[in-house]
C-alpha cells in the first residue's frame, strides 16, 4: 500500500508541477502577445501620423509651386500695366510709376478724412457757381471706430453731400456728376435728389466710396495632431 500511496503522490505532485508550468506559459505567451499587440498598433498610429505629416507637406509644397509658377505671368502684367497711357495720363505726380493709379483709386486704409479732402477738394469744388452747402464722410464702423456696424471688410465708405447752384446754371451739378464718374477712385451714388427753387436749384446725393483692405501673405506654421 505504501509503494502504491507514494506512486500515486509522485504523479499528482507531477500534475500539478506540469499545471504550474502550463500556466506560467499560458501568462508568458499571453504577455508576449500582449505586448506585440500594442507595440503593433503604436507602430501602426506612428505610421499615419508620418503619413499624415507627408501628406501635408506635399500640399504646401504643390501650393508653392503653383504660386512660383505664375510669377513670371504676374511680373508680365505688371510691366505692361506700367506702360498703360491711360494710367499714365491720370497720375496724380508725373513722378509715380502707372501702377500708383490703381493703389490710389483703391486704397489700402479705411482712411473717410482723406475720402472726404479729395471730394471736397478736387470733386465738389472749384466748378463755377456751385456752391459746397454740407458734405458728410461716415468713419468705417469696426475700423475707424469701435461702434459696430457694416461689415469692417465689405471695403466701403458712406459718404453724403448737398450742393447748390443760382436757377439756369444747372450745368454746374452736371459737371459735378462728370467729376464724380471720372474720378479715378471709384464711387457709386446710390440716391440723387434735385430740387428746384425759384432762385436755386440744389442736389443732394448719398452713396459710397470703397477702399481695397491689404492682403496678408504670410507663411504659417501648421501642426499636424497625431
Amino acid at each position: 500500500m505504501d509503494k502504491q500511496s507514494n506512486a500515486g503522490m509522485r504523479k499528482r505532485q507531477q500534475m500539478a508541477k506540469s499545471s504550474r508550468m502550463m500556466f506560467m506559459w499560458i501568462v508568458g505567451v499571453s504577455a508576449i502577445v500582449g505586448f506585440s499587440v500594442v507595440l503593433i498598433i503604436f507602430l501602426a498610429q506612428r505610421i499615419w501620423y508620418g503619413e499624415k505629416v507627408i501628406a501635408e507637406k506635399q500640399e504646401t509644397v504643390s501650393v508653392l509651386t503653383k504660386n512660383l509658377e505664375v510669377v513670371p505671368d504676374l511680373q508680365d502684367n505688371v510691366r505692361l500695366l506700367n506702360t498703360n497711357e491711360s494710367l499714365q495720363s491720370v497720375r496724380l505726380d508725373e513722378n509715380d510709376s502707372a501702377i500708383q493709379v490703381i493703389l490710389d483709386a483703391l486704397p489700402a486704409d479705411a482712411n473717410s478724412t482723406a475720402m472726404a479732402s479729395s471730394l471736397q477738394t478736387k470733386l465738389l469744388s472749384g466748378v463755377n457757381g456751385v456752391v459746397v452747402e454740407s458734405m458728410r464722410v461716415e468713419p468705417v464702423s469696426g475700423v475707424e471706430t469701435d461702434a459696430e456696424g457694416s461689415d469692417a471688410s465689405s471695403g466701403t465708405i458712406e459718404f453724403s453731400f448737398t450742393v447748390s447752384v443760382d436757377s439756369g446754371n444747372e450745368d454746374g451739378l452736371r459737371n459735378i456728376l462728370q467729376r464724380i464718374e471720372r474720378s479715378i477712385r471709384p464711387f457709386t451714388i446710390t440716391n440723387l435728389v434735385i430740387e428746384a427753387q425759384e432762385k436755386q436749384v440744389s442736389m443732394s446725393a448719398t452713396g459710397f466710396g470703397y477702399y481695397e483692405p491689404a492682403q496678408k501673405v504670410e507663411l504659417v506654421e501648421k501642426a499636424v495632431k497625431p
